[in-house]
């Protein structure tokens, strides 16, 4: 299912826009959140959850878990299908508690795909990759042309992420 030029296993997933409140550098409450492509089609995440990411004390704030699924789950679709996605849908199931302090292992792939919508799901396990389920998600993505960023996003933004990506080649297949 993944398209012939998705990043290999092993392969680090850069920040897509430095401003993402999931995966961007450049803001401090952000969750950092850092991916690789894994092995049959998945995506390897990591967030580390820290005291600004709580809900109840000591506890991660659900809300902000789904958020870290929506960007682990937006990167598998995004770079193993190389097309751009938006997320229609998120449905979240919280298994147990995640602590403050706690590393949050999401593994998440691709499901499948008919016309321009995209299923993919993800597990996120405790303090390792085999530890304890602590949240399942299953999301719907649905394909987009690059119209929809440019009607309904900051246009500024754009131009300087634009101009940035010229920097780095990353060649999007909108009808492969």
């Amino acid at each position: 299912m993944a398209h012939p030029k998705a990043p290999a296993p092993g392969s680090e997933l850069g920040v897509h826009f430095h401003e993402c409140f999931g995966c961007g550098d450049n803001l401090e409450g952000g969750l950092h959140l850092r991916s690789t492509v894994g092995e049959q089609e998945t995506v390897q995440s990591e967030f580390v959850v820290t005291a600004a990411h709580q809900g109840a004390p000591g506890l991660a704030h659900g809300g902000l878990l789904a958020c870290a699924f929506d960007e682990a789950l937006g990167s598998a679709v995004g770079n193993m299908m190389r097309r751009p996605a938006v997320t229609g849908r998120l449905e979240t199931d919280f298994k147990r508690p995640v602590p403050v302090g706690s590393t949050l292992y999401i593994t998440a792939k691709l499901d499948g795909m008919a016309g321009r919508k995209i299923y993919a799901s993800a597990d996120g396990r405790l303090n390792a990759p085999d530890g304890p389920l602590a949240v399942r998600a299953r999301a719907l993505f649905v394909i987009v042309d690059f119209e929809h960023f440019t009607t309904h996003g900051d246009a500024d933004a754009l131009k300087t992420l634009s101009a940035a990506r010229q920097k780095v080649e990353r060649s999007w297949d909108i009808n492969p």
